[in-house]
C-alpha cells in the first residue's frame, strides 16, 4: 500500500517539475526572442508566437488584482499539493501533477517577474488566432483538468456497470 502510494507520489512529483521546466525554459525562450508587437505565424492566422504579459488570470481577469491572484496561486498551489499527497489513483497523480506544474509555473511569474515580487506578470506566447494569448502552463492546466474529466467519467463509467450487473444478477435469482 505504502509503495503504491510513494509511487503515485513519484509520478505526480516528476511530472510537476517537468511542467515547471518546461514551463520556464520556453518563457525564458519566448522573452530572449520574440516581440510584443510582431506575431510569428506558425499555423497561418490560427496559431502563432507573440510576446504578451498577463497581469490578470485567465483572459487578463482581474488584472487590476495582481497582488490578490498571487497570493490566490500561492494558496491554491498548497492545497493542490496536499491534493498530489493523497492522490489515490495514477489518473488522479497524473491530472494533479500537470495542474501543480502549470499553477507553480505562472505563480513563479508573479513572484518573480516585472513590475514586482508579487505583482509579476505572467509571461504568454502561444497566440492563438485573435482569442488570446497563453503559455505551455496554461496548457497543463487544461491537460490536467481533461484527465481529471477523464478519470471522475470513468469512474462513474465503471460503477454504473457495476449496479447495472448487481440489477441482472438480482433478476436471474
Amino acid at each position: 500500500m505504502a509503495r503504491n502510494r510513494r509511487t503515485r507520489l513519484a509520478i505526480a512529483c516528476a511530472i510537476t517539475a517537468a511542467v515547471v521546466l518546461i514551463d520556464q525554459a520556453t518563457k525564458a525562450a519566448a522573452l530572449s526572442g520574440l516581440s510584443t508587437e510582431r506575431r510569428v505565424p506558425l499555423l497561418g492566422d490560427l496559431l502563432g508566437l507573440q510576446l504578451a504579459f498577463n497581469p490578470g488570470a485567465t483572459l487578463s481577469l482581474g488584472a487590476s488584482f495582481t497582488g490578490l491572484l498571487t497570493l490566490l496561486g500561492a494558496a491554491i498551489v498548497i492545497l493542490l499539493v496536499i491534493a498530489v499527497v493523497r492522490a489515490r489513483t495514477v489518473g488522479w497523480a497524473v491530472g494533479l501533477g500537470l495542474i501543480l506544474g502549470g499553477a507553480i509555473g505562472n505563480l513563479i511569474d508573479r513572484l518573480f517577474s516585472p513590475p514586482g515580487f508579487g505583482v509579476g506578470h505572467v509571461t504568454d506566447f502561444l497566440a492563438y488566432g485573435t482569442w488570446f494569448i497563453g503559455n505551455l502552463a496554461d496548457i497543463a492546466l487544461g491537460a490536467g483538468a481533461i484527465v481529471l474529466v477523464g478519470v471522475l467519467w470513468a469512474r462513474r463509467r465503471d460503477a454504473t456497470a457495476r449496479v447495472a450487473g448487481a440489477m441482472i444478477k438480482v433478476r436471474r435469482s
